[in-house]
């Protein structure tokens, strides 16, 4: 049975992506009923029922799985956040790291627009903390092309997605690194302080040079529902690598006596904003209403 990849889902159709073959596929009805739901980014089994039309008969083993967007298999996702215009959120920028841990995905780090942030010493500064954690830093202009071929050499051979708050320039900075995908762009709002949400859903993209990336629909909040108060700080990178040296097993690092993560946040190890929004996150959990 010939085997794909979807690459769009739409109106109730899975496009899969086999070779240079296209197929316009619905889901067999047995999907529904053991509560799967194929995802863009799924390897499928499927059968043609026709020139171009087919059936997906069967979802490979994932992975991986994101909600927010809903994609599978990704092993790497690209945030792209702003320097301007909307300025730079280190808060909202955690949160995503903190959902692409959860993931296990490994987190590119992209800061678009560094043509309108004036200020360099701020740019270097958010670069070397978030480099010194463990994560790559990408500055990029799409307008002068800066950074764009070091985006471009880490999508070689990666399923990746480009997730981050709306207007700061997912699409543009695809445009600019492959030019014949002409997504389309729109300008920011400046009444509400964000873009337009050019990108309405998932698609999959094979590069010619190996690799898949998606641009996906831009979205300003993540919740974290899935994510346990016990786990969270298994996903901050830094605390991760000193919780086994707490006193107490399952230390939330708040008022725990003996907690090697407040040591080194004392010895200034830990970047007292990122532990601020720890903080802020680990109490956003407990405040969480129950799912029945």
């Amino acid at each position: 049975m010939p085997q794909g990849r979807i690459v769009k889902a739409l109106a109730g159709y899975y496009y899969v992506q086999d070779g240079e073959a296209y197929w316009q596929c619905r889901a067999r009805g047995v999907f529904k009923k053991r509560g799967i739901t194929p995802l863009v980014g799924d390897e499928v089994l499927y059968e043609a029922a026709g020139k171009t039309d087919g059936v997906v008969t069967e979802v490979l083993p994932r992975t991986s799985e994101l909600i927010r967007p809903q994609i599978a298999n990704v092993d790497q996702a690209i945030l792209v956040f702003s320097l301007a215009e909307p300025n730079f959120s280190p808060q909202l920028l955690d949160k995503f790291l903190v959902h692409t841990e959860a993931a296990g995905i490994e987190a590119v780090i992209c800061l678009t627009k560094a043509d309108l942030q004036p200020d360099e010493e701020k740019v270097a500064q958010i670069r070397k903390e978030y480099k010194t954690i463990g994560y790559p830093v990408i500055v990029t202009s799409s307008k002068g092309k800066n950074g764009i071929e070091a985006i471009r050499d880490h999508l070689i051979g990666h399923l990746s997605v480009f997730s981050g708050q709306s207007g700061v320039g997912k699409s543009s900075l695809l445009n600019a690194l492959f030019s014949d995908l002409e997504l389309e762009t729109a300008p920011i709002s400046h009444k509400l302080g964000r873009g337009k949400h050019t990108t309405r859903h998932v698609e999959l993209i094979y590069l010619p040079n190996g690799g898949w990336v998606a641009d996906t629909p831009g979205f300003s909040s993540l919740d974290f529902q899935s994510i346990e108060a016990n786990d969270l700080s298994h996903y901050f990178k830094e605390m991760r690598e000193r919780s086994g040296n707490c006193k107490f097993r399952g230390c939330h690092h708040i008022n725990e006596p003996g907690c090697a993560v407040r040591s080194a946040l004392d010895k200034g190890e830990i970047m007292r904003s990122r532990y601020k929004h720890y903080v802020q996150f680990l109490q956003e959990i407990k405040d969480r209403k129950p799912r029945y």
